[in-house]
């Protein structure tokens, strides 16, 4: 299952496929008991996919069967064991995906000549990812980071490693020997090499970084690095070689840091929209603006979700999930339509908005 959403790969999951483009989405659920309906929901939900391409007279008799094998095989491939919050299924003449994500999903089913994104692109902002890079001497890892996962990047040549003749990094580390280890020419070749293999990867999918490493290793990515000079330097070493875990561990109090700075620049920059009258709330209004392209800021509680549908005139007003005329991702929609304009999408702990209803604007005009 795909986890991390890169910008090259939504610009070709949003490319047009032949029809039909086969889009299933399925909540699922992490814990016991709520996870034990998983499997037969997601059985079920693939069962209706089949059903709808069986009943669609535009999907020939080969292009439905190609499509069903897709279906299977991406079933085959789900391991609800390490299931999140939300899984979609894509499938289309020729491929398969399985996206899983950290963000719950309407169930649906939508057959199209492109794939639903709007979910990916709403999970993967609230999962502010960022990139933390681990150095040594002899090894540096990538690690892929956000809100809810923290997981070893294999991407862009990562993990890097060096072998020594005669090195034992354990035994220099007990002499106190580090400093002259990172003066070695080899080592800062390889720290160099490094950065450069980072600025590959952030030139694809560009987040905010993490670096961390003994002080030695920080001082010649300084001196010798390019990508790594604006990042938050860590002074914590060992992590290259350590666990997912170790690193959010040392990560965790500048993340949470982070998150106070930017409820607190999301609230400033409200109360001054207020003031000069740029200010929207609510999903009828930020939709209709969302549309326009006025939206410059958006701000979402992180598990505000809301149920509407169309009502004439073009307003949005409440409505019951499951309803057949039901927009019940409308938060996801309005996400994705500011990102597509340019907006900057910021996404806040539940209550951090105050009346704002769950959902806040800074309007350009």
């Amino acid at each position: 299952m795909e986890h991390a959403l890169s910008p090259t790969t939504l610009t070709e999951l949003r490319r047009p496929r032949p029809y039909p483009a086969v889009s299933v989405l399925t909540p699922t659920h992490r814990r016991e008991p709520d996870n034990a309906q998983d499997p037969v929901r997601l059985r079920n939900v693939v069962a209706e996919a089949k059903k709808q391409l069986e009943a669609d007279p535009a999907v020939s008799r080969d292009r439905r069967s190609d499509v069903v094998k897709h279906l299977d095989r991406a079933l085959a491939e789900i391991d609800l064991a390490h299931a999140e919050d939300g899984l979609v299924i894509f499938a289309a003449p020729g491929e398969h995906q399985v996206w899983s994500l950290a963000r719950s999903v309407p169930e649906r089913v939508v057959l199209s000549d492109t794939f639903l994104t709007r979910n990916l692109v709403s999970a993967q902002a609230a999962e502010r990812p960022f990139w933390a890079l681990s150095v040594s001497a002899d090894r540096v890892t990538l690690w892929n980071g956000g809100t809810d996962r923290f997981t070893e990047a294999h991407t862009g040549g990562f993990p890097l490693t060096r072998n020594f003749d005669n090195f034992d990094a354990e035994r220099q580390e007990q002499i106190g020997d580090m400093p002259s280890t990172f003066r070695d020419e080899g080592v800062r070749h390889f720290l160099r090499d490094a950065d450069i293999a980072l600025g590959a990867v952030l030139r694809e999918d560009p987040r905010r970084l993490y670096v961390t490493g003994e002080q030695a290793a920080l001082s010649v990515l300084d001196e010798l690095g390019s990508v790594t000079k604006g990042a938050v330097h860590v002074p914590h070493g060992g992590l290259a070689h350590g666990t997912p875990e170790a690193v959010r561990q040392a990560l965790r109090p500048l993340m949470a840091a982070e998150a106070r700075k930017n409820t607190d620049a999301v609230a400033r920059e409200l109360e001054t929209a207020r003031g000069r009258k740029a200010f929207a709330a609510g999903v009828d209004e930020l939709w209709q603006n969302a549309r326009e392209g006025r939206v410059a800021l958006l701000a979402v509680e992180e598990n505000y979700r809301v149920t509407v549908r169309d009502q004439d005139g073009g307003h949005l007003i409440p409505a019951e999930s499951g309803d057949l005329d039901a927009r019940e991702d409308i938060v996801d929609e309005i996400v994705e339509q500011c990102l597509e304009t340019g907006a900057d999408v910021r996404f806040v702990p539940d209550g951090a908005l105050g009346d704002a209803s769950g959902i806040a604007g800074v309007l350009r005009y």
